[in-house]
């Protein structure tokens, strides 16, 4: 299984390479894809997925595939079965959660022995957000993505996910917010850390955020969610990342379920 992840950011500095420095916070949550794969003997990799789009060479499956062939002559070829839950361009990493889970994989099951180090500078260089899913735990992220430290937490809280039918690119996003020269506050994603070590939902709440939700448009379909949502009982409204996806933290399970 390939669990998604939830995540606040801060946007700090753009950097000369073109890459964002960033504080965030990761944390799984029980949304998977189901990932299986099969050794062949074609030299190649095979992807079986539900989603048309995905059967590319522009899938990140298929670009780690790439690197990890040119780096380890043993891998004799790959099937991959994917089955896409985890809503595409809603912020949940899933992209990155699978391409994490499939180096993992055939790690295993062509026994490459590549280390933790070797097995995240893969990751890193197939994109900033890979590097934190090899983490089966809450993790606060830094830099790029590739400062990651673990945090000591078994807090667990309810969340109602909602995913509206809009996106917006990543680079599109960035760039709003490098025009605009917006201030950043580190203390927040201290505060969510915290929180979790203490499991304390209120703290948690307080210090949700995104930066994006500053320079997203079409501003009210998000604002009258969080409007029915809040009557619901929900304890915080939260845009996560430039694809409009909407989580509340739930107090009460029955909470959770009455707000659907």
């Amino acid at each position: 299984m390939s669990n998604s992840r939830i995540k606040n950011l801060e946007e700090i500095e753009k950097r000369k390479d073109n890459y964002h420095n960033i504080q965030s916070v990761f944390q799984k949550i029980n949304l998977y894809d189901e990932l299986y794969i099969k050794k062949t003997t074609t030299g190649k990799l095979e992807i079986d997925t539900n989603i048309k789009e995905l059967q590319t060479e522009e899938n990140i499956i298929a670009k780690a595939y790439k690197v990890l062939k040119e780096n380890c002559k043993t891998i004799t070829g790959a099937r991959v079965k994917l089955i896409k839950k985890i809503p595409m361009q809603a912020g949940l990493a899933g992209g990155s959660i699978d391409c994490a889970s499939f180096i993992l994989g055939m790690n295993k099951l062509f026994e490459l022995k590549l280390t933790k180090e070797q097995i995240e500078e893969i990751g890193k260089n197939l994109g900033a957000d890979v590097p934190p899913c090899f983490y089966n735990k809450a993790v606060k992220v830094e830099g790029i993505g590739e400062i990651i430290n673990p945090i000591n937490t078994n807090f667990k809280y309810y969340l109602v996910i909602i995913k509206p039918k809009v996106s917006f690119s990543t680079k599109e996003m960035y760039e709003k917010i490098d025009s605009q020269k917006m201030s950043y506050n580190m203390e927040r994603t201290n505060n969510i850390k915290l929180a979790l070590e203490r499991q304390n939902l209120e703290l948690l709440v307080q210090n949700l955020y995104n930066r994006f939700e500053d320079v997203i448009p079409n501003k009210d379909i998000i604002q009258n969610i969080k409007s029915e949502l809040i009557t619901q009982g929900a304890l915080r409204k939260f845009n996560d990342r430039f694809r409009l996806l909407c989580f509340w933290n739930i107090s009460k399970q029955t909470n959770s379920k009455k707000s659907l």
